[in-house]
């Protein structure tokens, strides 16, 4: 029971951080969702230094890599979220926005999680 409440109190305040920083991001005139795109990395950042961290030094509990790694970046990253603007792209014919927006997403999201993987290790 313990864990399903860490996983909601991490999964509460990391869709609030991400609908913040899509209400502050992502307009109508900018093209690209760039809060969404800002939270998918970041949080692809944030897990990679949580794991990377708890991989080195086991000094995380798996509570809080549940917190944090479950709970926090599940709730702020959105695959949804991304795949409907991706489908909004393609259905309004904005290839090249669609092209930006999925394959940076893809790229740097990926490099992120290294990054942090390499970056919690050094800590």
């Amino acid at each position: 029971m313990k864990q399903l409440v860490l996983v909601f109190i991490g999964g509460g305040t990391g869709s609030i951080a991400r609908y913040v920083l899509g209400k502050v991001w992502n307009t109508s005139t900018s093209g690209i969702p760039y809060g969404t795109l800002t939270a998918n990395i970041l949080g692809s950042l944030i897990i990679g230094i949580v794991l990377g961290w708890a991989i080195k030094n086991e000094t995380l509990s798996s509570n809080t890599t549940l917190l944090l790694a479950t709970g926090f970046c599940g709730g702020f990253t959105t695959f949804s979220t991304f795949a409907y603007e991706n489908h909004n792209f393609l259905k309004i014919g904005d290839l090249l926005p669609f092209a930006i927006y999925a394959i940076a997403s893809f790229t740097i999201g990926i490099l992120a999680v290294f990054g942090g993987m390499w970056i919690g290790k050094v800590l």
